[in-house]
């Protein structure tokens, strides 16, 4: 590699908090609020014009359920059942049996409102560009914007950049997962879907995924499986998420490049068939396409504890729990389809063919058949604690997680509830002047409850 010396310069100190909050999807949102609502002076910077990240800027505009598998016990609330409450207000949230959905448009506004009214600091438009620290002890991080270089000084410090950006410069072992989950190019569709499909029995299955595979080689497309979902307030309009790009890990540039420019022409594809296959009648067209791809797995960063699926899928129980799920695990398997596996043992796996698999892990892996299912599973705090950086938490996606454990761990109502966690967390060390290795995590499910999630602690 060639390289070339930048010339030293002086650095203006642009902002100094308690809690600095680097990147501004719902999970970095959500630690921005947290900490800022208990007393923490936060400021928090995004590099794109708004918040809300693949909910908002890349349309994935699912919420998957607030509820236990039996549909009783409530076991999601805070601040992501609060943005809905938002919402519903507005007729902008359909409150489905197993998911949420909501208009993204809607979602940046209202995260807009819950962070003015929290006096966060925003910066939009600002680019991280590295960090500054001291031994163990983070003590600014650099950003780009309309004026400059500057710098963010922080008593904390939250990493929600997704593919973990800070940790990756402060050198943190990291990894990645042998068959990485591929990204979806999501975007919103006019016109009837089902119409070329009319006679065919889909079986619950989608019917773009159905004509995409029919016509893979005409339209020169992957074989491919995907879903969609009417949006509150558009009429004859869909979020579509057919458009998963193979053999790309989006934390690194150019592949990341190529997986927007991929997604893209698939999307497009997509719509010539269907002008071709579809309803004459229907008008088929792209009524706004992603800004950011919504990517699924990138890089992972080591922590004192690694999640795994089997505690999660078993139930086991944490006096430190930061996060409850119910969402399956979930393996996008590099191009081959689809793999879920339940709580009762079931697993389903659905091919790029349609053909659907029915086994049981439990069986599978000699699990006692009297052993209880559970409603949801949990995750102890102490996967969020890095094992040597005093003042940092990586929240999001990065998370230290096994593949399959990341699957269920992945999703968006997850990840707001570990952005929660880290706002509570970086509250405490701040206040009580402690690193975050000596923080009690048991305290820290007790605030999170006591500021309106339900029941951790």
């Amino acid at each position: 590699m060639v390289f070339i010396n930048e010339a030293p310069r002086q650095v203006p100190v642009i902002y100094e908090a308690d809690v600095c909050v680097v990147g501004g999807s719902c999970t970095g949102v959500f630690a921005a609020i947290r900490a800022a609502r208990l007393g923490a002076k936060v400021v928090i910077v995004e590099c794109q014009n708004s918040f809300g990240g693949v909910a908002a800027n890349g349309l994935v505009t699912v919420w998957h359920s607030f509820f236990d598998t039996d549909d009783k016990e409530q076991i999601i609330a805070g601040l992501t059942e609060e943005a809905m409450e938002r919402l519903d207000k507005n007729d902008c949230f359909i409150d489905e049996t197993l998911a949420h959905v909501f208009n993204p448009t809607e979602l940046k506004c209202t995260l807009d409102e819950m962070l003015n009214e929290a006096g966060v600091k925003i910066y939009l438009h600002t680019y991280y560009a590295g960090v500054s620290c001291q031994g163990d002890t983070v003590d600014a991080v650099f950003v780009e914007n309309k004026d400059g270089r500057g710098a963010i000084k922080a008593k904390f410090f939250i990493d929600a950049t997704g593919d973990g950006d800070i940790c990756r410069d402060l050198g943190i072992e990291r990894y990645v997962n042998p068959r990485m989950q591929p990204p979806s190019y999501v975007f919103l569709m006019q016109g009837n879907d089902e119409y070329a499909c009319r006679d065919i029995d889909l079986k619950g299955s989608d019917p773009i995924t159905h004509l995409m595979n029919k016509h893979a080689e005409e339209f020169n497309i992957e074989r491919d499986w995907g879903w969609a979902t009417d949006l509150p307030g558009l009429v004859n309009i869909k979020m579509r998420a057919n458009t998963h790009v193979f053999d790309v890990n989006c934390g690194k540039a150019d592949d990341l490049t190529r997986a927007e420019i991929v997604g893209r022409d698939k999307m497009r594809k997509i719509t010539r068939l269907l002008r071709k296959y579809g309803d004459p009648a229907e008008k088929y067209s792209v009524v706004n396409d992603c800004s950011y791809i919504g990517v699924r797995d990138t890089f992972h960063y080591r922590t004192a504890y690694q999640a795994n699926y089997l505690s999660l899928l078993l139930g086991e129980a944490c006096d430190d729990c930061i996060l409850r799920g119910t969402y399956e695990v979930d393996s996008h398997h590099s191009d081959e389809g689809i793999t879920f596996l339940r709580f009762d043992g079931t697993s389903v796996t659905e091919d790029t063919y349609g053909n659907i698999t029915i086994g049981s892990w439990r069986r599978d892996m000699g699990i006692d058949p009297d052993l209880p299912v559970p409603k949801f599973y949990q995750l102890p705090f102490k996967t969020l604690v890095t094992e040597k950086h005093r003042n940092i938490i990586a929240a999001g996606r990065m998370i230290n997680a096994d593949p399959s454990a990341f699957g269920a761990l992945r999703v968006m109502v997850n990840l707001n509830q570990i952005g929660e966690a880290a706002g509570v967390a970086a509250y405490l060390a701040v206040s009580q002047n402690k690193s975050v290795q000596e923080l009690d995590g048991a305290q820290v499910a007790r605030t999170m409850s006591k500021s309106g999630s339900a029941n951790l602690g």
